[in-house]
């Protein structure tokens, strides 16, 4: 149906659906937040709470001019109805998201009541819209009444530390470990083959295999080692395929240098893969891992060092 021909009772039911669906999206915004940021969390218990007493004020109206029964309109029910956006069930929702959701429906929201309030012959109905649509719009001044209370406390600092913790636990550490092991681990193998054949195809080969079987390996033992409840790492499902995608990538990173047919040209391209490789490993454990530029460096520079030694050693020998 098109949202010209609904009647008056069409669109205080749509109302209502619509009050009811915003406030459980607001309730598990406020639910999903409330662990690790109980700040953002308390914004959304409170614009759930405004959603509900619009939600009454409408159903007392309805009752009050049409009766006990509300037709079930829902906003997918009428053409050119602004849709709300699913989340995937279980998906975690960052706080600035969040908020940036919010207030798109806060827009959407007021919108449509001004666009009901125009429709509505009735005067009450046109006065409770009215109402509702100054309302909708002072949601985002609620919104930031809160967050400005929240930054003189320091509670916004205090969220975006632990959004910080929980980024570095659940994408960098796993990321990093795949990283360090595929480009790592997988040295040896392929230089062994590399020095010990001088045959470029059967290198890559060599490379390709350490680098998918160690992303497997990776990925099933970070998935396999924590469920994430306790520790706070997340999704054992999603750590595990971080940590196997950026393993194989390490990997393949050096041994894709031996499509090469030409073996010396081949071998230079990889060393300097490596050293590419190994100078973001270190980056990011300064950057991320609370270590010094120094001590980064030197630690992975040291390993790799060790790792290609070896060999180069036993494919030479």
């Amino acid at each position: 149906m098109n949202f010209r021909d609904l009647s008056e009772q069409d669109i205080m039911a749509l109302a209502i659906s619509a009050e009811e669906e915003d406030g459980r999206i607001y309730a598990d915004f406020a639910e999903a937040l409330r662990s690790e940021f109980p700040a953002t969390s308390a914004l959304f218990d409170a614009m759930a709470a405004e959603e509900s007493g619009h939600r009454h004020r409408l159903i007392d109206l309805y009752r009050a001019k049409f009766g006990e029964h509300i037709p079930f309109i829902r906003r997918e029910d009428v053409r050119g109805f602004y849709p709300r956006r699913t989340r995937p069930f279980g998906l975690r929702i960052r706080p600035e998201h969040a908020r940036a959701e919010a207030a798109r429906m806060e827009v959407q929201s007021r919108n449509f009541y001004q666009q009901a309030t125009q429709r509505a012959g009735d005067a009450s109905i046109r006065q409770l819209l009215g109402d509702l649509a100054a309302e909708e719009g002072k949601h985002e001044a609620l919104a930031e009444g809160i967050n400005a209370r929240q930054a003189e406390e320091g509670q916004i600092a205090q969220e975006h530390d632990s959004a910080r913790r929980s980024f570095v636990l659940q994408i960098v550490q796993p990321g990093l470990a795949g990283l360090m092991d595929g480009s790592v681990s997988t040295l040896a193998p392929l230089f062994a083959a590399a020095f010990a054949t001088n045959n470029t195809a059967e290198t890559f080969r060599v490379g390709l295999a350490a680098s998918v079987g160690a992303g497997i390996s990776m990925g099933f033992a970070e998935a396999l080692s924590d469920d994430g409840k306790i520790s706070g790492r997340g999704a054992p499902l999603l750590r595990g395929g971080i940590c196997g995608l950026m393993t194989t990538l390490g990997g393949i990173g050096h041994t894709l240098p031996y499509l090469i047919a030409n073996f010396h040209t081949a071998t230079g391209f990889a060393l300097i893969v490596v050293l590419v490789e190994l100078a973001m490993i270190s980056w990011i454990r300064w950057r991320y891992m609370e270590t010094t530029p120094l001590a980064a460096t030197t630690q992975v520079a040291v390993g790799g060092a060790l790792v290609f030694v070896a060999g180069w050693l036993i494919g030479s020998s």
